[in-house]
């Protein structure tokens, strides 16, 4: 089994470096990619309340507690608050129904997953629009008065740590400043061809890890894409250390300070992404990884009007 070391968050709590991320797992096929991720070695289990698999996520981990494997402290689960949520008084409301989702007593990190509020409709409306429109419909809820009622959660021991997803420097800046309790994390788009070089050093001189969603550019092979996973200075590097490609990428993204969670439900590619802990690339290694950094963004939430005024991706980082 792979020991996973921790990362120390600005509050003190200690977060796993490497978490399996849930993103598009299907609700029939991410209970056993949990389940043999623990068994494995994973500790830090990524979801969240719009991805719909809460609640699988929460059967597989009692049953690795149930089972002895693991104890309730030993994982750190995440998930996060949806748009639809951002009303503050609607933030203890969706915090307790992603718990109810979960089977659990609290939550180790909450995030919220992006600064834009979207139009409550019910809670099985996650994206509601305009007949005719590809645009969500948006509110004007501040982020700031989101997170006040977030940091209500820490207070009452549903969630250990609260942090971001999808902030931009100024947006993560505006929160640090107004808030009681600091942001431990910002969940970003983050891979060899988007390092977010700026955003991580902005990020450092708060205390606030990056932790790394699609650290593998959504892999393709069948379109040999990402670039960077076909490319002969991967394979070198590889051959080098004996590893594959995705596993250069992966510990690529640990070296620079953040927390990659790469999403599989195939057991082979789940073993595969946690062991990234028995090398390390050279600095004349991460120089050549550092040149596959082009902007290149994947994730480009084009379901949101662009000119709304708390959209991140507007910002240079």
């Amino acid at each position: 089994m792979v020991q996973v070391p921790n990362i120390k968050l600005n509050n003190g709590l200690e977060m796993p470096a490497l978490g399996l991320g849930t993103f598009q797992s299907k609700p029939n096929e991410v209970a056993a990619a949990v389940e043999h991720a623990i068994d494995v070695g994973y500790r830090h289990i990524d979801t969240a309340f719009v991805y719909g698999n809460e609640k699988e996520v929460g059967q597989a981990i009692k049953k690795k507690i149930a089972g002895g494997v693991v104890k309730r402290e030993d994982i750190f689960l995440v998930t996060k608050l949806w748009c639809i949520h951002h009303e503050p008084s609607k933030v203890e409301y969706a915090c307790r129904k992603s718990l109810e989702n979960l089977g659990l007593d609290y939550i180790d990190l909450y995030l919220m997953h992006n600064p834009v509020g979207f139009k409550y409709v019910d809670d099985s409306t996650p994206q509601p629009k305009e007949e005719g429109s590809t645009n969500v419909i948006t509110n004007d809820v501040d982020y700031v008065d989101t997170w006040k009622a977030m940091e209500q959660l820490v207070k009452k021991g549903l969630v250990r740590c609260i942090g971001l997803s999808n902030f931009n420097s100024e947006q993560t800046k505006r929160v640090v400043e107004n808030c009681e309790v600091k942001p431990v994390t910002n969940q970003v788009e983050c891979h060899l061809e988007l390092n977010q070089k700026k955003l991580r050093e902005f990020s450092a001189k708060y205390g606030i890890v990056i932790t790394a969603y699609c650290p593998l550019a959504q892999h393709n092979a069948a379109e040999k894409k990402p670039a960077f996973m076909y490319d002969d200075r991967t394979a070198a590097i590889g051959k080098k250390y004996n590893k594959t490609p995705a596993q250069v990428a992966i510990r690529y993204l640990f070296q620079i300070g953040t927390i990659p969670i790469p999403k599989s439900v195939t057991n082979s590619r789940i073993d595969e992404n946690i062991n990234i802990f028995d090398f390390e690339l050279s600095p004349e290694d991460m120089k050549v990884l550092d040149g596959f950094d082009c902007g290149n963004r994947i994730a480009k939430w084009s379901f949101i009007n662009p000119s709304h005024k708390y959209f991140p991706f507007n910002a240079e980082f």
